[in-house]
């Protein structure tokens, strides 16, 4: 029999004979934790545990607590899913079903709507093709094969799909009665998944598209340990007490009206002042680093989207109206205006780099689909800067931004990764533009010392960028501030600067924002703190609660006070118990309550109470509003002085 060598991803190399399967060739060399191996990249492919190895191949182990051999069970959950909505419900045809970040989901097309009692039904037969433990097995035939097999199955969606894919031989998976269109890789056996839960029903588009078939999707997940689910239930449901759009309603912040629009926000007056504070500090933050504010148009006229390369790669995320004969496009984006600006007079490499800031409000036309409270919307405002400046000074203007990112952050006590994205499929500009400017972006991070993971081919059309992505305190990562170094759009605008020479020079462009989107931040923070906002942030930083009508003047002239000196402060006056008050205030999350009854007016003091429950006691006004502003001063996250 024929010998050949694996090499491991250790280096090490074994000599076996062909024909044996991976499972057997871990199995002979006594390969340590070979039970935790779940499948295996042969010379960077992902294949099975069941693959056939003829030749000398480098061969790397997935395990079973690796974020790829999680990726491979869910993904499997979701074969096992389908096979058991196929076995209840005859009638439906399946659609497609990945692995997603967090579980898995399957596309169903059934005329009945699934109900919460079908998941149940569902997950019992599940649980019955686990314990029979049944083989994932991997078949190889040809296209045409295929397509008659689904056909014969009355599976319109996978000879959609079959019928798209270029090669002449495709894959199927089996297990039991249920046969896939499938890549792969998968478990070896179905008795390997040992906890999972199908979690809801969403509505989905046949390939997202809006004029295709309205399917239902079914979410789950999977994990290889009960315990770990568990706790990923438990993360869930707090996640549900947190959600945004929950607390938005209950604590009066914002809505989004069927009568206006999907994904178009309204601000009631608390959500309001936690947006406007949130844009005071970003306006005094960029003052203080040499920003310029701007303030540009919605709409701009249709040539300068073409002249900028938008109209080409982004119109389908654009809405144009026509005025006066002119065609116009509403701003996706906010640095044509800023173009036009740096135009407007001549500019000296005296006067770089320029910062320009502007909090622009854009619209992009998301499908209503993935439209999502305020964390996805199709009308958003934009903390975007744009800087213009030399080859030579763009190293150190990315540092910058970095630090100004990690002084925010560090504000909100979040933690971050960082992500470098490089030139797209779909790109405008030289490969020369690319190099230059990806390797500026990396040299910067490197100088900073920032640990990144490149993401191959995810840079924006105009140029490479970095993402920085913050974690949350249910541990989710969510993007927010962004860096994309742009060499493009000054030579489509012809941007000049004349140099040392006295000729004429070309500036670099970085766009950048720090937040982001202030309706994603917003949504964000208010997951993030469960509404608790800091007590800087808070729409209502302190409210006056009277124990008596006879002290309402007292009440009304300690809401003045704190008034005055810039606190936003309420007052209740209602003819209520005290202990409902407190109850109420606190739900509002309100940082301080300030009591007031006959002793505290005699002795002009308030009684404070903390929103977590904390009695400090009777304070003077001078020390309660002292107490306040520090708190404001110091952007403390906890009322009271206190950390986290």
């Amino acid at each position: 029999m024929k010998e050949i060598q694996i090499t491991f991803e250790d280096s090490s190399k074994h000599t076996i004979p062909s024909g044996k399967s991976v499972k057997e060739i871990l199995s002979s060399i006594n390969s340590n934790n070979s039970r935790d191996v779940i499948a295996c990249r042969i010379d960077g492919i992902p294949e099975d545990l069941s693959c056939i190895v003829q030749k000398d191949v480098s061969l790397q182990t997935i395990y079973r607590n690796s974020p790829e051999g999680l990726e491979i069970l869910r993904h499997s959950t979701s074969h096992i899913m389908a096979q058991a909505v196929k076995e209840l419900y005859p009638e439906t045809k399946v659609a497609i079903g990945p692995a997603i970040e967090n579980g898995f989901y399957y596309d169903f097309d059934r005329e009945k709507p699934f109900t919460p009692e079908d998941l149940e039904k569902i997950e019992a037969k599940m649980e019955d093709i686990i314990k029979n433990g049944l083989t994932f097995n991997k078949k190889r035939v040809s296209k045409e094969d295929a397509i008659k097999f689904f056909k014969s199955k009355s599976e319109s969606y996978k000879v959609e799909l079959l019928e798209e894919i270029k090669q002449d031989e495709v894959t199927l998976y089996e297990q039991g009665s249920f046969t896939d269109l499938c890549r792969g890789p998968h478990i070896s056996e179905t008795s390997l998944v040992k906890a999972f839960k199908l979690l809801s029903i969403a509505g989905a588009y046949w390939r997202g598209d809006e004029r295709n078939q309205m399917l239902q999707r079914i979410y789950g997940t999977a994990f290889f340990e009960l315990s770990e689910l568990q706790a990923y239930l438990k993360n869930l449901e707090e996640a549900r007490k947190r959600d945004h759009r929950k607390l938005g309603k209950e604590l009066e912040l914002f809505s989004i009206y069927d009568e206006i629009g999907p994904g178009m926000v309204v601000y009631h007056p608390k959500g309001a002042l936690l947006r406007i504070t949130l844009e005071d500090f970003e306006r005094k933050e960029h003052l203080k680093r040499g920003y310029h504010i701007l303030i540009g148009p919605t709409l701009l006229k249709l040539d300068l989207w073409k002249q900028s390369g938008h109209y080409d790669n982004y119109r389908e995320m654009m809405y144009f109206t026509e005025i006066e004969g002119q065609m116009y496009g509403i701003k996706p984006m906010n640095c044509i205006s800023h173009m036009l600006v740096y135009k407007s007079k001549i500019r000296s490499y005296r006067d770089l780099p320029l910062r320009f800031f502007e909090l622009g409000t854009v619209h992009r036309h998301e499908k209503s689909g993935v439209l999502h409270g305020l964390l996805r919307v199709r009308g958003f405002t934009q903390d975007d800067a744009h800087i213009l400046c030399t080859p030579d000074q763009l190293q150190d203007e990315i540092i910058s931004i970095l630090d100004f990112v990690d002084y925010v952050m560090k504000i909100f006590e979040f933690e971050y990764m960082v992500e470098l994205s490089t030139k797209p499929e779909k790109a405008i500009g030289t490969d020369e533009d690319w190099e230059r400017a990806t390797g500026a972006l990396a040299q910067a991070l490197k100088a900073k010392s920032f640990n990144f993971e490149t993401n191959v081919g995810e840079g924006a059309f105009y140029g490479p960028k970095i993402d920085i992505k913050l974690k949350d305190v249910l541990g989710r990562f969510w993007q927010c501030a962004t860096i994309q170094c742009d060499f493009t759009l000054p030579e489509r605008f012809e941007l000049e600067f004349i140099g040392q020479d006295g000729k004429p020079h070309r500036p670099v462009m970085l766009h950048r924002v720090i937040l982001g989107s202030m309706e994603r931040f917003i949504g964000i923070l208010v997951e993030h703190f469960a509404g608790a906002f800091p007590t800087w942030l808070a729409p209502v930083q302190a409210k006056v609660l009277t124990i008596t009508n006879a002290v309402d003047q007292y009440g009304d002239k300690v809401r003045s006070l704190l008034a005055d000196e810039g606190l936003r402060c309420e007052l209740d006056t209602r003819n209520e118990k005290i202990s409902f008050k407190i109850r109420e205030a606190q739900l509002q999350k309100i940082p301080y309550l300030l009591i007031a009854g006959n002793r505290e007016a005699s002795s002009e003091t308030v009684a404070v109470r903390l929103r977590d429950g904390r009695d400090l006691g009777q304070i003077s006004l001078e020390k309660v509003m002292k107490m306040i502003n520090e708190d404001v001063k110091q952007k403390r996250l906890i009322p009271g002085g206190e950390g986290i």
